[in-house]
């Protein structure tokens, strides 16, 4: 048996309560959305809600678990993503979710890569929509916490909408009311899973009309959205939007979003404050755990996305051969090099 050790207690969301907790987030992405990607976004909004990675249900139990669950306590809200087919190991697992802290605890049935698709989970569990309400079950009775599932809206070719809309129902009755569903097929054979993000095509509409058969139920949207106009478009429809590589990869448009899409005041931040912030916590988990500030700063290499000197100041934080330097002292060399110009 082992100890869990969990971070301090869950915070409530910081968003007006006039608004759905799933209004915006920022989608679990392997290998990007660590907790250093969580704390960094989480500087540029209050209210977004925030996804791990995915973790395997038995990794969570078996391969270390402060390993896979720990997180800062200003990341909240915070939602644990798992991975898994097997009803009582997600249950534990969502349990230790629960118990370390998190918000949420979402069931992956939209991942469309080859190594969940061997393991028969992510996408492929679309075509068993019973297995997925037992595992909803198992984690619901084992938590108080939200349980959500994240989807595609079909499998392969096939378009037909009744099968994501039995999906969704069948799901639902095991004690999920929130969804949020990536507008594309997943397709499981002949492409990567960045052309699936790309060639299947996006039908928004499929996500409107799940909404309107089920209104009860919150429903939040993922794909392609990567405008102000876009968003505020599909959330006049449904109740979330979900965005993934855009946040990502032009992450200041997070310092909009408490203003655009919560109703809050114009925030004061600047791009300098802000990496000024990500230095200091550099320096925080260099003295608690020994982190590389690389593996830190990798995350905020958009932060000046679109400004003049951006080439020169991404290409120093991205140089490990400044690995022996302090982050402060990176930092002075990126906003020399960027006075300097491209």
């Amino acid at each position: 048996m082992f100890e869990v050790a969990p971070t301090p207690a869950a915070l409530p969301s910081t968003a007006p309560s006039s608004h759905s907790p799933w209004r915006m987030s920022v989608a679990p992405m392997m290998e990007w959305s660590d907790r250093h990607c969580r704390y960094f976004h989480r500087l540029l909004s209050r209210h977004t809600l925030l996804y791990t990675e995915m973790v395997n249900g038995g990794a969570v139990i078996h391969g270390g678990t402060e390993r896979h669950l720990r997180f800062n306590a200003e990341e909240h809200p915070v939602a644990l993503q798992l991975g898994g087919n097997d009803p009582a190991t997600l249950a534990r697992s969502a349990q230790l979710g629960a118990q370390w802290g998190y918000n949420e605890i979402n069931l992956n049935c939209g991942c469309p890569s080859d190594r969940v698709k061997r393991g028969a989970f992510g996408a492929s569990l679309m075509k068993e929509p019973q297995l997925v309400a037992d595992c909803v079950k198992a984690m619901v009775d084992a938590v108080e916490v939200p349980v959500t599932v994240k989807h595609r809206i079909g499998i392969d070719k096939d378009e037909n909408y009744d099968f994501v809309r039995d999906f969704i129902g069948t799901v639902a009755e095991a004690g999920c009311d929130t969804f949020i569903v990536h507008a594309r097929n997943a397709w499981l054979n002949g492409i990567s899973p960045k052309e699936n993000r790309q060639i299947p095509p996006l039908r928004y509409g499929v996500v409107t009309q799940l909404k309107q058969d089920f209104p009860h139920l919150t429903i939040a949207i993922n794909g392609g959205l990567n405008t102000d106009e876009a968003v505020l478009e599909q959330l006049a429809r449904v109740d979330g939007v979900m965005v993934g590589r855009e946040a990502y990869h032009n992450p200041w448009w997070l310092a909009r979003w408490d203003e655009v899409f919560y109703g809050d005041a114009p925030n004061t931040l600047t791009r300098e404050g802000v990496e000024a912030a990500m230095v200091d916590y550099m320096v925080r988990e260099q003295a608690l755990y020994g982190t590389p500030w690389a593996s830190i700063a990798r995350h905020m290499l958009g932060l000046r996305h679109g400004l003049r000197g951006a080439r020169r100041w991404r290409q120093v934080w991205s140089d490990h051969h400044l690995k022996a330097l302090s982050p402060h002292e990176v930092m002075a060399l990126a906003h020399a090099a960027e006075c300097a110009g491209d």
